[in-house]
C-alpha cells in the first residue's frame, strides 16, 4: 500500500457540494484537511456545512462525539492558496472549465513541494488536458468520486498521458484507504461510467423518438423488466437534463461525433426549453406539486393458451420460460429446433412468440419465407423474478395471437406492456448496447473487465455488470441482436465491437 499517512494533510479546492463531499470523506478518514475556494467566505461556509454534517452523523450514530470533535479540529479554512504550502495532497473540485483548472493547478505548481500529488475531480474533461500546462504534469491524476461523494462508494482514478504510474497508485491506494472502492482507468472521453453508460441513455431517448412507447413505460420495462434501479427518463429529470445532455455532448464531441454518442434532437428540445428535471418542476415528467404520476401502458386482461409448444433452449436467454409456462398450469409440448437464435414459443393458433433479437417483428416485404404472425417479447434480467414483459406485435400479426402473447404472460404473473414494433425493443436493445460499449472500452484498453463491471454496477447501481451480463447471454447472442440493429439502422451506431465479435466466434466454435 502506498496510501498516504493520515497525519498527511488534505487540501481540497473548490467548496460546493461535491468539495465539500471529498473535504468530509478525507476528514472522517483521519487527514487534517484545509478548504480553499477563490469565492470571499465561501470556505468559512463550507467548513460550518461540514461541522453540520458531521454532527448528523453523531445523532445517527455513525460518528462519536469524541470523533466528531477530533475531526473539527483538523478541518481548516484557508484564506489564501499559499496557505496550501505543505500539503500532501491537493483535490480540486471547481467550475468545469479546461482554462480555470489549467490556471488553478499552475498557480498551485508555484506554492506545493514537488512530491504534492495533485488531483482533479473532473467529470467530463481530459486530466491530460488539465495536466497540459503543468512544468510537473506527471504528478497529476483523476479522482473523480460521485456525488453524494459521503455515500457512493466509486471512485474512478484517471491516468493522463502524462500521469506517472507512482502517482496513480498512491491516488488509488488512498481512495481504497479512505474506504472507497477505486476503480483504474485511462484518460478516455467520460472515463468509464460516463463512456459505457451512454446507450442506457441514448437508446430511451431514441426509441421514445420513433414513437415506439412513451416515456413511463419505456421506464416501467427497465425497471420491472431489466432490473435496473431507475428508468433513463427519470434518472435523467433526477440529475438534470441540461447535466446529462452536456455529458453526452462533450462525449460525443470528444469521440470526433462517432455515430454510437450520437445525442438525442428530443432531449436537446427539452433543454432549450427549459424543463430541466424535477429542479425546473418540469422535464420527461411534471414534478410541479399534485401533478399525477405518470403511468406506463398496461394491457388490459386477456385469456392465456391452454397448450404452447416450445422450440427453445434451456440454456438459452429466455431458457427458463418453458418452466414458468407449466409452473402457470399451461400445457406444454417440446418440439424441435434447430438454431438458437430462432427459438420461439408456438402459441395454438400458429402464432409464434420469440426473444427480440434486433430484427423487427414485421417481416420485410423482400423475405417471403418468414411468416407475419409474429410477436416478439422483450429480455428481462430474471423472468422468474420480472414484473413486467414488454410485447410488440408484427404490423401482420393477428389479433388473437397478440391477445393469447398478452394472456400467457399474464398468466406468468407479468404485467404487459404492449410498443411499437422496434428492432431490439427495449431492455434486448439497451443490454445489447452496453455490453457492446463495455466490450469496446476493454478492447481499447481503457480499464480491466473487473473495474468496468465494478464502476457500472456501484457507478449507476446497474443490477449486473454488462460484461458478466453479456458473459450469461452470451457473446453470440449480443451480436445477434446488434447486427440486426445495423441492419435496420446502417449508420454505424450499432455495428458490435470487433472484440465481441472475436468473443461470439470463441464461442460458436470459429476459431
Amino acid at each position: 500500500m502506498s496510501a498516504l499517512d493520515r497525519s498527511s494533510t488534505i487540501a481540497v479546492v473548490g467548496t460546493g457540494t461535491m468539495g465539500q463531499g471529498i473535504a468530509q470523506v478525507a476528514l472522517v478518514a483521519g487527514h487534517p484537511v484545509r478548504l480553499y475556494d477563490a469565492g470571499p467566505g465561501r470556505a468559512e461556509q463550507a467548513e460550518r456545512a461540514i461541522a453540520e454534517r458531521l454532527d448528523r452523523l453523531v445523532e445517527k450514530g455513525r460518528m462519536t462525539a469524541g470523533e466528531r470533535d477530533a475531526a473539527r479540529g483538523r478541518l481548516a479554512a484557508a484564506s489564501a492558496i499559499e496557505d496550501l504550502a505543505g500539503v500532501s495532497l491537493v483535490v480540486e473540485a471547481i467550475l468545469e472549465e479546461l482554462g480555470a483548472k489549467q490556471q488553478l493547478f499552475t498557480a498551485l505548481e508555484s506554492v506545493v513541494a514537488e512530491d504534492c500529488l495533485l488531483a482533479t475531480n473532473t467529470s467530463s474533461l481530459s486530466v491530460t488536458a488539465v495536466g497540459g500546462a503543468l512544468r510537473l504534469p506527471g504528478r497529476l491524476v483523476g479522482l473523480h468520486f460521485f456525488n453524494p461523494a459521503p455515500l457512493l462508494p466509486l471512485v474512478e482514478v484517471v491516468s493522463g498521458a502524462a500521469t506517472d504510474e507512482a502517482a496513480a497508485q498512491v491516488a488509488y491506494d488512498t481512495a481504497a484507504a479512505w474506504g472507497k472502492t477505486p476503480v483504474r482507468c485511462t484518460d478516455t472521453p467520460g472515463f468509464i461510467v460516463n463512456r459505457v453508460a451512454r446507450p442506457f441513455y441514448a437508446e430511451a431517448f431514441r426509441l421514445y423518438e420513433e414513437r415506439v412507447a412513451d416515456p413511463a413505460t419505456i421506464d416501467a420495462v427497465l425497471r420491472e423488466s431489466g432490473g435496473f434501479r431507475m428508468g433513463p427518463f427519470e434518472l435523467t429529470d433526477l440529475i438534470g437534463q441540461d447535466v446529462n445532455e452536456a455529458v453526452t455532448r462533450s462525449v460525443w464531441d470528444s469521440f470526433f461525433q462517432d455515430p454510437k454518442f450520437t445525442p438525442s434532437l428530443a432531449q436537446r428540445r427539452l433543454v432549450e426549453s427549459g424543463r430541466l428535471g424535477r429542479k425546473a418542476g418540469h422535464g420527461w415528467y411534471d414534478h410541479t406539486p399534485g401533478a399525477p404520476l405518470p403511468v406506463p401502458h398496461t394491457a388490459g386482461p386477456e385469456k392465456p393458451p391452454s397448450k404452447v409448444t416450445v422450440r427453445m433452449s434451456a440454456s438459452g436467454p429466455a431458457g427458463v420460460l418453458p418452466e414458468l409456462i407449466a409452473e402457470a398450469g399451461i400445457e406444454v409440448v417440446a418440439g424441435d429446433f434447430f438454431d438458437p437464435f430462432d427459438a420461439y414459443v408456438e402459441l395454438p393458433g400458429g402464432g409464434q412468440l420469440y426473444l427480440a433479437n434486433g430484427i423487427p417483428a414485421t417481416p420485410d416485404p423482400n423475405d417471403g419465407d418468414r411468416p407475419g404472425d409474429w410477436v416478439q417479447f422483450d429480455l428481462a434480467l430474471d423472468y422468474r423474478a420480472a414484473t413486467r414483459i414488454a410485447l410488440a406485435p408484427a404490423d401482420t400479426a393477428r389479433p388473437e395471437t397478440v391477445q393469447a402473447a398478452i394472456g400467457l404472460f399474464q398468466a406468468l404473473g407479468k404485467k404487459v406492456s404492449v410498443i411499437d414494433d422496434a428492432p431490439g425493443m427495449i431492455v434486448s436493445r439497451t443490454v445489447a448496447m452496453l455490453v457492446d460499449f463495455a466490450a469496446d472500452a476493454v478492447a481499447r484498453g481503457v480499464a480491466s473487465p473487473q473495474d468496468i463491471d465494478a464502476a457500472m454496477r456501484m457507478g449507476v447501481n446497474y443490477p449486473r455488470g454488462p460484461l458478466a451480463w453479456g458473459d450469461e447471454l452470451g457473446p453470440a447472442w449480443v451480436v445477434e441482436v446488434l447486427r440486426g440493429l445495423d441492419e435496420a439502422c446502417p449508420t454505424g451506431r450499432y455495428a458490435p465491437s470487433r472484440l465481441l465479435v472475436r468473443r461470439a466466434a470463441a464461442e460458436r466454435g470459429l476459431l
